[in-house]
């Protein structure tokens, strides 16, 4: 039976997401691996491995999305990847020389091909499948990565779930082929060349400032005195995940390393003292049933012991997050029986009811914290992401052995096993245990029975109320719009308490799934007052944040001035706390205004729609980027991946225009804010640094894009409901004003992604997310114009001739 929180409004969302991509790529040939390790080995491996192509996953493999604003597939191709692949490369794909390339791309009007590095490319590769889903079948596809079948099969499942942001399809792409243009393409490719000229007089293809520039930024350290100053806090730990952490092994690769020094030290003046990486425990400790599995181990560990060390000169701890045990393939227990607990698809979960698999577990961990002493801790998921325990996702009744005893004993058993073994290490780690997922029958057995050392953490605004346009629904997770702690994580924190132990929030504070396409989101009143609430409530520790929300922002400074203790004892208050960070930043020539535009986005964004489904199939990541189509797609928005044309997906629980309204308050008040704030930059830029300007234009930066995304989403919608009317209109006055409707949406979404493409082009920061790479680049904003300019001039003329 669903939990409260799961009739609250798709408060799960994630879970069901995520159980949808096991199952989809269980099905597949790709079973013949174990979901980690089995497809490390065979990366490296391909021969052994044996796969192909066709052994990946299609779905329903339908028709691709048509895109008629190009003249055909091979320019969509060549102007998508313009900016992300080398023209050489993209040549070998289709047949071409690299000059028939960089000729095809400048016919459009397209500057550059722009340099193109081999970290670039490597940093962008979830970008590169994106944009190339609809375009390429795998084996080209596979081609212009320079990936084995395994890499992209190992990606696809285990890469936050790749596959599932794709969709579970696999569109019907015929191989391409270069060929030159006939006099009609070329006719078209001059009408595009025009266009970029008019509305792009700066030029397109070369942004001023490259792609991914900031990780060599935030790698470089702070200049002295940049920061908040340390001192005691109320909340330790305090940790976050890297902002630009690429997924793969950095343990084993040293070019992946997520945490260098000069990030380190910014995050630590920042007032960050944890960071946390993923752990899978065959990668770091001995696998008895398969040895093969743990194969570099000891490399690994090393490596970690390297990081523990850096991280400590800075003041910052490492954590590691596991969900174990990992589920294996079926056929695993083919001679190992006795070990085989829950079936989802073709895997099954290693069942920790029998002694063997919890002495596995517990000897993994204390093998790890006795080759790495200085390792702060390990934090748990253990009632969702990944199948790992039988109950892990609420069907332990299928166990034979599980199924007998109550979900909570087999959950505390195993965040217990994890305590066991570092307990015989005896080094003093943490162990954090997360109630995500925890079903509400559950909270308090699992609460009774772990251990007291251990610390419990609770996500702070799960099921809290909410009301938005007069929609009542609740909160799950990933919200900076609504202001913690609920009730739930309040009766958790104090059961945990009645036990002794200590007490951490799981947060978001820099940014969330609300829009990720920013650095962080620049409601910091909203993020003050809810860890003030966090102080008042006792709270020990902060998560800052899950795979998002890692870039030493403001947000960061101001949740750490809120922990800070004084001579006397006193704690500040949010707009204290606002005032020191915006003065450190901004001088104090502008940072009461800077307060004071905090202020107004943080009223605006406490408008925004939430729901689960919404912040998950919603527009807001890509904004303006997402294409209009002048017929429906077909397609079905995907999990902060594909949104297409699916409003009835992205507006979840809200009523259309009620969806609409909401989006038009919060991007109203962040066009507000931003004016404010821009004007009084203007009027005391003569009283500022240097570097005070180049950071409050980073901050312009920041509160333009987020008005702009919030704005483009209610175009979009509007744009949906008006060809939808326009079907079956009453009369040619009504078919006339919707035309006319759609004329103003088509120029607007033109206008903004104009305007989001001169910002991106001169701050890489934006339109990035570490688990999704890219969700934009340049040359995709000016393809929306392109895109707008076509249905201005081709179908909408068509659309108004046969209305009645």
């Amino acid at each position: 039976m669903a939990s409260n929180q799961e009739r609250a409004g798709g408060l799960l969302k994630r879970r069901t997401f995520l159980k949808s991509a096991s199952l989809a790529l269980g099905s597949c040939a790709l079973v013949k691996f174990s979901p980690v390790e089995g497809w490390a080995s065979a990366v490296s491996n391909g021969k052994e491995a044996g796969l192909t192509a066709a052994d990946l996953p299609r779905g329903t493999a339908p028709r691709p999305v048509p895109f008629p604003h190009f003249p055909d597939r091979l320019h969509a191709f060549v102007w998508r990847n313009w900016q992300l692949v080398p023209a050489r490369r993209m040549g070998r794909v289709v047949g071409a020389s690299a000059g028939e390339i960089v000729r095809l791309g400048r016919s459009m009007g397209l500057a550059g091909p722009p340099r193109i590095t081999v970290e670039q490319q490597r940093r962008a590769s979830l970008s590169i499948i994106k944009r190339n889903w609809q375009l390429l079948p795998y084996d080209q596809l596979l081609q212009l990565l320079g990936w084995t079948v395994e890499q992209m099969a190992f990606t696809l499942r285990e890469d936050d779930f790749l596959y599932v942001k794709l969709g579970n399809l696999k569109p019907q792409c015929e191989p391409l082929r270069y060929v030159p243009s006939d006099a009609r393409t070329q006719a078209r490719v001059r009408e595009i060349a025009g266009i970029l000229r008019a509305e792009f007089p700066e030029g397109v293809g070369k942004p001023e400032q490259p792609l991914f520039e900031f990780v060599k930024e935030l790698s470089r350290p702070p200049k002295a005195g940049q920061g908040r100053p340390a001192g005691a806090s109320a909340f330790s730990p305090r940790y976050c995940y890297s902002y630009f952490a690429l997924y793969g092994d950095p343990l084993l690769d040293p070019t992946l390393d997520p945490y260098p020094d000069g990030y380190l030290a910014r995050l630590a003046a920042s007032g960050v003292d944890g960071v946390w990486l993923q752990a899978v425990l065959t990668r770091l400790a001995p696998f008895p049933w398969d040895p093969a599995q743990s194969k570099d181990c000891d490399t690994r560990l090393k490596n970690l012991r390297l990081l523990v060390e850096r991280a400590r000169r800075h003041g910052v701890s490492v954590y590691l997050y596991l969900n174990e045990p990992r589920a294996c393939p079926v056929s695993f227990f083919a001679a190992r029986p006795n070990l085989k607990g829950v079936v989802e698809g073709d895997f099954a979960a290693l069942c920790t009811s029998v002694p063997e698999v919890r002495e596995y577990l517990a000897s993994a961990v204390a093998s790890i914290c006795r080759a790495v002493p200085g390792l702060g801790g390990f934090f748990t998921i253990s009632g969702s992401e990944n199948l790992s325990n039988c109950w892990s996702h609420g069907n332990g009744q299928a166990c034979p052995r599980c199924g007998k005893r109550p979900a909570a004993e087999v959950i505390a058993e195993v965040n217990g096993t994890f305590y066991e073994g570092m307990r015989r290490a005896g080094n003093g780690q943490t162990l954090i245990v997360w109630d995500w997922g925890w079903h509400d029958d559950w909270e308090e057995s699992i609460i009774a029975q772990l251990p007291r050392e251990a610390r419990f953490m609770a996500v702070s605004e799960w099921g809290m109320p909410i009301n938005r346009g007069g929609v009542a629904t609740a909160v799950g997770e990933y919200s900076i719009s609504t202001i913690g702690p609920g009730e739930r994580a309040r009766h958790n924190w104090e059961l945990a308490r009645a036990r002794g132990m200590r007490t951490l929030a799981k947060v978001q504070c820099g940014n969330t799934w609300e829009l990720s396409a920013v650095p962080y989101i620049p409601a910091l009143a909203n993020v003050a007052r809810h860890a003030a609430n966090l102080r008042r409530e006792g709270v020990n520790g902060l998560m800052l944040g899950w795979t998002l929300g890692g870039y030493p922002s403001p947000n960061l400074e101001v949740v750490a001035e809120l922990g800070t203790t004084s001579a006397d004892s006193a704690a500040p208050d949010p707009d204290s706390a606002m005032a020191r960070v915006a003065e450190r930043r901004f001088g104090k020539a502008l940072a009461q205004d800077v307060v004071r535009a905090w202020q107004e986005y943080s009223v605006a964004f406490s408008e925004f729609p939430f729901h689960g489904g919404l912040v998950y199939n919603g527009p807001m990541q890509v904004g303006p980027a997402n294409p209009l189509w002048g017929e429906p797609t077909g397609y079905r928005a995907s999990m902060v991946g594909f949104p297409y044309d699916d409003l009835d997906a992205w507006r979840a629980v809200y009523p259309a225009e009620v969806f609409i309204g909401q989006f038009e308050k919060v991007a109203t008040g962040f066009e507000h804010a931003h004016a404010n704030l821009t004007a009084a930059f203007q009027a005391c830029r003569s009283h500022m640094t240097t570097d005070q300007r180049a950071t409050i234009l980073q901050e312009l930066s920041v509160g333009e894009t987020a008005a702009i995304h919030f704005r483009s989403v209610a175009n979009q919608a509007r744009f949906v409901m008006a060809r939808r009317r326009l079907k079956q209109p009453k009369s040619h006055d009504e078919a006339e004003s919707v035309c006319a409707e759609l004329e103003r949406l088509l120029r607007a979404e033109a206008a903004l992604a104009r305007r989001l493409h001169a910002i991106q082009s001169r701050d890489s920061r934006i339109g990035f997310e570490a688990s999704n790479q890219y969700y934009y680049v340049p040359v995709d904003l000016a393809e929306k114009v392109i895109n707008c300019h076509d249905l201005l001039t081709r179908w909408l003329p068509t659309v108004r001739q046969v209305a009645p």
